[in-house]
């Protein structure tokens, strides 16, 4: 049987041309479209066509908001890395390639009308690509128009402004400046991600900030990512890929140069692997063959990925200027808080107010138990009144505010703490001492915490816990009428300076000015008296520090009985309590490399 074949379709040459012209383009990654378009306006710190070769690492980041299996993309940053010009290209390429309802919040409404035009307009304008997209006469500064689509801004202090239209693709730009939830609405972040949620397979969020604290938006977020990425880079001496770390970063002592600016010139790095030094020469060839790792999580399947870096990598920023900053900033607290978050892109942490329970063990002395170390001139105590029992602390106290726990016990009755508080404690030598006094909590069994004082007039007094104030305590009286009370004196104690005394002497090694403990102490106490550690928190625009609870629930009776105790001995004139701290001993020098200059310390543990 004859087969017959059918002839190809004849399709004239000018059909095949429109057919190709029509055709979209292939759609590049973020990183690939901003440098073919991109075109950086002046007053930029590299004006001209953008080019990754000069912050490399902002490559894969882009990427994966084009082409990554991530939906959420967190970066958190210092300053001067280039991170706003990466959230300008990720939108830039959406605007060209793939339009869709799009949203960028930023902290404030008047913030949004600045970087409009600061930014984004001159963003647009110097890129062609984007300026013949741009409905100018369309736009406002709320919403940018372009052919295919619109650009959404909002401040993140309006709620109105980011509970409506549904949109795809979302940019959260200095997250840890937005303000927290209300109790008529949700926090920020939280209202704008909403919006995504009718694109349930194809949405993109891009993240970005400059850390606070730990418990600011941006920290959260990177710890509830599904992957942790930091940048390697390989050391130009033994070749080992190694990540950039502060600690490493090496000057001169003050010794040998005493101008600071002297000693920050010389400032290198020494890699942690081979003790090479190197310097800013050899930075941008490091950055350029670096390459992101997977530090935590796992980057196959992750549906959040944040990427971390520090301004040690920054191009734009030098060894020496980072390592001056430090050195302007270490002795002031504001600024050191500043330099740990803008130049190192961590969270504020107030290292030296830190308290652990094996730290409380380590403050036990060779005197036991009920017995007063020879140097006592005063004795105090404190009672914490819970609904079924009482605990209780005596501490002895002497000269520059050295003290030490004698005793502290759970008391079952008010008839209990009496009978401790009465007892003739007794030096080794044989000299003995009564309390002189002792503050009660009022703030539970009011009314029989008032009698109880009343019949113990002569040592002891209530007191009550207030909000930070100026002084550690002042006196009040109690108002209540009808009461045999009424007029009685009422300390008013401010409990965050007490503990923050009490945390900053138990630091101290035992001896004159530390807070110690007697030889039996158990860890029970310890465990109590540091229940509790300081935190700083946003709240009214303003970071703010306060003692919570390490833990929901953890029992923190002994530490309010102390910080009674400490208030009490205020008041008997022991002294100014307000402490000066002393810094912690740096750890021993490891044996210098042969390629480290002999100048170089070790700063690991700065902070």
């Amino acid at each position: 049987m004859k087969k017959y074949t059918v002839p190809p379709l004849y399709v004239p040459r000018w059909i095949k041309k429109a057919v190709e012209e029509l055709r979209p383009p292939p759609r590049l990654p973020v990183s690939q479209w901003a440098e073919t378009n991109r075109v950086l306006p002046p007053g930029s710190p590299i004006p001209g066509p953008w080019r990754n070769s000069v912050t490399p690492y902002l490559t894969e980041i882009m990427d994966a908001f084009s082409h990554g299996d991530a939906e959420t993309i967190i970066f958190v940053k210092p300053t001067q890395v280039g991170g706003t010009a990466a959230l300008e290209n990720m939108l830039g390429s959406l605007v060209c390639q793939e339009p869709a309802p799009a949203m960028v919040v930023y902290p404030t409404d008047t913030l949004v009308e600045r970087t409009v035009e600061a930014k984004l307009e001159p963003m647009i304008k110097s890129t062609p690509a984007l300026a013949e997209r741009y409905l100018e006469h369309e736009s406002t500064a709320q919403r940018l128009k372009f052919r295919g689509m619109t650009v959404y801004l909002s401040g993140a202090n309006s709620p109105t402004g980011l509970a409506s239209t549904p949109i795809r693709c979302l940019f959260l730009d200095e997250v840890d400046k937005y303000p927290g939830a209300s109790k008529k609405e949700a926090d920020a972040m939280s209202l704008a991600i909403e919006r995504t949620k009718a694109y349930t397979t194809n949405r993109k969020i891009f993240i970005t900030s400059t850390p606070t604290l730990k418990t600011g938006n941006i920290w959260r977020a990177r710890e509830e990512a599904d992957e942790e990425r930091h940048y390697f880079v390989p050391c130009p001496h033994c070749g080992e890929c190694i990540e950039l770390k502060f600690a490493q970063l090496k000057w001169p002592g003050k010794e040998e140069y005493p101008d600071r600016r002297e000693r920050a010139a010389r400032a290198v790095y020494a890699c942690q692997e081979c003790g090479g030094v190197i310097t800013d020469r050899e930075k941008q060839r490091m950055l350029q063959a670096g390459r992101w790792q997977t530090v935590r999580g796992s980057h196959a399947g992750a549906k959040s990925t944040a990427y971390w870096i520090s301004t040690l990598y920054s191009p734009f920023t030098s060894f020496p200027e980072i390592a001056e900053a430090f050195m302007k900033a270490k002795d002031d607290p504001e600024l050191l808080q500043n330099f740990v978050n803008s130049w190192l892109a961590e969270p504020w942490e107030d290292t030296r107010l830190k308290t652990s329970a094996e730290l409380v063990l380590e403050r036990r002395t060779e005197v036991p138990e009920w017995v007063l170390p020879e140097w006592t001139r005063l004795l105090t105590g404190g009672v914490d009144v819970q609904e079924n029992s009482l605990y209780w602390v005596v501490r002895a106290w002497g000269e520059g505010m050295t003290s030490q726990n004698v005793a502290h016990g759970q008391a079952l009755s008010f008839a209990e703490v009496v009978r401790v508080m009465n007892l003739p404690y007794a030096k080794e030598s044989g000299e003995k001492m009564l309390v002189n006094l002792a503050l009660v909590d009022s703030g539970d069994q009011t009314d029989e915490v008032y009698e109880f004082c009343l019949a113990n007039a002569d040592w002891a007094l209530p007191c009550k816990g207030v909000p930070p104030a100026q002084s550690h305590y002042r006196i009040s009286t109690v108002n209540k009428a009808g009461s045999r009370a009424n007029g009685m004196q009422l300390v008013l104690v401010d409990g965050g300076k007490y503990k923050d005394l009490i945390a900053a002497r138990m630091r101290r090694p035992n001896g004159t000015g530390s807070w110690m403990v007697h030889r039996d102490t158990g860890l029970d106490y310890a465990e109590q008296v540091t229940a509790e550690h300081k935190i700083a928190e946003r709240s009214g625009g303003k970071v703010v520090q306060k003692w919570v609870p390490k833990m929901s629930h953890a029992a923190n009776h002994y530490l309010d009985a102390e910080v009674y105790a400490a208030a009490a001995a205020d008041l008997k004139g022991v002294r100014t309590l307000w402490p000066e701290e002393e810094a912690p001993k740096p750890p021993p020098e490891r044996a210098p490399s042969p390629a480290k200059p002999d100048w170089i310390p070790n700063t690991e543990n700065w902070i």
